[in-house]
């Protein structure tokens, strides 16, 4: 008798010790990204990147125990199917984290159902109206654009460039900025020459760029997301205006340079994050390593480097890591988690989180880089 239960427990021994990663409850994430459709640019690089982060965190045993289990929506970038889908992945899919969505539009529309059901979120779009006012379950990864408007006129003082012309696309990112960069303008004391707007679908903007080609201003900024920054930049090329182009931080990634052409785009500056240019960096700089190891594996997985969108996940991938690190478990758990980050060094910057900052970036997130040859280079 009592070899037969030795070797029962022989036996359980070996089955638990073949499975040690999964005796706890499994953590399921959601994610909303635009996968298809005119935000693809954006969202596609964001579920490579967390698909990639899951798979590889199981191979290593899950997080304290815990398997991940990873469950992706395309939205499409489609603000009503984003609220749909936030709602199917907390009611049916049962999450206890969302990630996403890409857009600012999206976010905005999916806040008050991850408020209502207390699941947080972790927006990986820009607009500074996502987490401020502050909003108990909402986070964001990537720098609240004011930071990349102060960005923008802090190097135009520089150059001593004293009016400028606004070219803004009508979607939700873009009027977030727009009123971010006429605020931050009264703040800098820069002059707003010109203020022109685009629609999202929009194919010319010659129109608006006449305008501005009289409007005697020193530079002109462009805020949107492709594929209208891309066809700004050549509008602006072909009407032969010299004064310099500046575009938002919603067009860093090779993606941009290859739809507006590197000629095109030469000369172009932006705000952006230190992946862009991270072999550029010093070598004391505390996110190099882990910029370069996000583009190595995301290099070999894909084939493609990494972008700075993708970064979006990864950062909110760290920040739920960290999290569940600290023993978090259920959704309030995870929300306690993420709003007590410090000193998080990811893609996007250093994260401190705070009961009054859900973003948790400063100007030091970003890098004013310059298009030259077709590839970035840090602007002097």
């Amino acid at each position: 008798m009592q070899k037969k239960l030795g070797l029962v427990l022989m036996l359980l021994v070996g089955v638990l010790s073949a499975f040690p990663a999964w005796a706890s409850e499994p953590i399921r994430i959601g994610a909303l990204f635009s996968v298809t459709g005119p935000a693809s640019f954006l969202g596609e690089p964001e579920r490579n990147t967390l698909e990639m982060l899951v798979k590889d965190a199981n191979a290593k045993g899950g997080i304290k125990g815990h398997k991940l289990e990873l469950v992706v929506y395309d939205t499409q970038g489609d603000a009503t199917k984003a609220v749909q889908l936030a709602t199917k992945l907390i009611k049916n899919d049962k999450v206890s984290v969302i990630v996403g969505p890409s857009t600012t539009g999206e976010t905005m529309a999916v806040i008050p159902v991850a408020e209502k059901e207390k699941v947080p979120l972790i927006s990986c779009a820009a607009g500074i109206k996502i987490t401020d006012p502050v909003k108990k379950y909402v986070f964001k990864t990537p720098a609240n654009d004011h930071l990349a408007a102060e960005k923008i006129f802090n190097y135009m003082a520089a150059k001593k460039q004293k009016s400028v012309a606004l070219l803004t696309v009508t979607d939700g990112f873009g009027s977030s900025g727009r009123e971010q960069l006429k605020d931050m303008a009264k703040k800098k004391g820069i002059t707003i020459a010109a203020d022109e707007t685009y629609g999202p679908k929009d194919t010319d903007m010659t129109a608006q760029l006449t305008k501005i080609k009289g409007s005697k201003a020193d530079a002109i900024i462009c805020w949107g997301t492709n594929p209208g920054p891309a066809i700004v930049t050549r509008n602006v090329k072909q009407l032969g205006i010299k004064i310099p182009l500046y575009q938002s931080h919603g067009v860093a990634s090779k993606k941009y340079i290859e739809l507006a052409g590197p000629v095109n785009a030469e000369g172009v500056i932006l705000p952006a994050g230190k992946l862009a240019i991270f072999d550029k960096l010093a070598k004391n700089d505390p996110q190099v390593k882990l910029l370069k190891d996000y583009d190595t594996t995301y290099k070999k997985a894909y084939n493609i480097e990494a972008s700075t969108f993708g970064g979006y996940a990864y950062d909110a991938f760290l920040m739920i890591s960290d999290a569940l690190k600290k023993g978090a478990k259920t959704s309030d758990q995870i929300r306690d988690g993420l709003e007590g980050i410090k000193k998080l060094v990811s893609v996007s910057g250093i994260f401190n989180m705070t009961p009054k900052e859900h973003n948790g970036l400063d100007l030091s997130a970003f890098e004013m880089v310059k298009i030259v040859n077709g590839d970035w280079e840090i602007a002097k």
